[in-house]
């Protein structure tokens, strides 16, 4: 029993890492102001593309928008170069569907992983198993792990951000339609690779505070559970 329940508990912090990951990337790319057109002025994106930066921002809306099911399509049109067109040609398209599946799906795994926990505290106390201490040792451990891990995996990617750029889209989609051209798609001159750097490492270092931040928490109820046993 103690072992299934020491697993319980992994399996917790297991699955509080991966919605503190995935809430980390919404963080950074939904909840944080002018994220994106701090970007924009900062790379100058918006002469990359030939548009005044309300349309480029209304159409940064659309598509944020579409990944999270929020519209059924990016038929998007707007003004480029002083002429009306859609903004998204077919190509683009088709690797956004593959991009909205992605998030989705972690959409879905993250609401899966606080079913996950809420379904292993109930059988930690149907069997009478301490959560008060066995949680907060269990998900401390995760958590040590856990940032260890995402600090030296941001350590290797800062080494050579392109090639682990290609290595994540590789692993992730199954096709080329990733590979976009500069001359004829607009998607990849409104997210450059700089873009996508500064993205990257303000989600680790998001993801990388809520994690210490988790930590210290239950280093401290451990703590003052010790003391509070030892009185």
């Amino acid at each position: 029993m103690k072992i299934f329940c020491n697993f319980l508990g992994v399996l917790c912090a297991f699955c509080l890492m991966f919605i503190l990951l995935v809430t980390s990337v919404e963080a950074v790319v939904y909840w944080t102001p002018g994220y994106f057109e701090k970007e924009y002025t900062k790379y100058d994106v918006a002469a990359a593309v030939d548009m005044e930066m309300d349309d480029l921002l209304d159409v940064t809306d659309e598509m944020m928008a579409y990944l999270k099911g929020d519209r059924e399509d990016l038929h998007v049109p707007t003004i480029v170069g002083g002429e009306e067109r859609e903004f998204f040609n077919e190509r683009e398209i088709a690797h956004m569907e593959d991009v909205q599946g992605l998030f989705l799906g972690a959409i879905f795994l993250r609401r899966l992983c606080v079913g996950i926990i809420a379904a292993s505290i109930i059988l930690l106390v149907l069997a009478k198993s301490d959560i008060k201490h066995l949680l907060p040792k269990m998900i401390c451990i995760g958590t040590g792990l856990f940032f260890f891990l995402i600090a030296a995996l941001s350590l290797i990617i800062s080494t050579d951000f392109t090639k682990y750029f290609i290595i994540f889209h590789k692993i992730f989609f199954d096709n080329d339609l990733w590979i976009l051209d500069p001359s004829t798609d607009l998607l990849i001159n409104i997210v450059p690779e700089p873009f996508f750097m500064d993205t990257a490492f303000r989600i680790a270092g998001t993801f990388a505070g809520s994690v210490l931040a988790v930590f210290f928490l239950c280093i401290f109820l451990l703590r003052r559970q010790k003391k509070h046993s030892g009185m």
